[in-house]
């Protein structure tokens, strides 16, 4: 687990302790040769908080200018790629899922992550030919705020949140 998706997974847990909500954020033990779904997966019976979350972390300080469906996801020994894989199980769970986009910019800069809706993300995949997201695009979505080394979880924010204009 990276540290990204340990910081997500307590800013998730502490969100749900301090504000009562009966929730958790849990991240699955990866083992060798079994596929995992998702980085993050969040329960609750709230459907606003039944989360799928994938991450993924880029560094714009070496020069990182798109994340590419190519590059960033897998295909498996079958050919399946990680976007279908993750699209199947986000629609067979009834979660609501997310891609967060970890942009490091370098020892002393402060880290950002973004959050799109993986509704977009499949679309994008499938049907606009695009095959990346490139940094400014990533930028054009929703930050997650960090507040010290927590992330500022607010889902709903996230879910009723349209993509920024310019």
């Amino acid at each position: 687990m990276t540290e990204f998706e340990r910081v997500l997974v307590r800013s998730f847990n502490n969100f749900f302790e301090k504000d009562n909500i009966k929730g958790i954020a849990h991240r699955l033990k990866q083992h060798r040769f079994t596929p995992q779904f998702l980085d993050v997966l969040v329960d609750s019976l709230d459907p606003d908080y039944y989360l799928g979350i994938e991450c993924k972390s880029i560094s714009v300080e070496k020069g990182a200018n798109a994340l590419y469906f190519t590059q960033h996801f897998t295909v498996d020994k079958k050919g399946a790629h990680q976007i279908d894989r993750i699209s199947d199980f986000l629609r067979r769970s009834g979660r609501t899922g997310y891609l967060v986009v970890e942009l490091r910019r370098g020892s002393g800069c402060t880290r950002k992550a973004h959050i799109i809706p993986w509704n977009e993300l499949h679309q994008r995949f499938h049907t606009d030919g695009v095959l990346k997201y490139t940094v400014d695009e990533i930028q054009d979505y929703p930050e997650i705020q960090r507040n010290g080394e927590q992330y500022v979880i607010d889902p709903i924010k996230w879910r009723d949140g349209k993509r920024l204009l310019g």
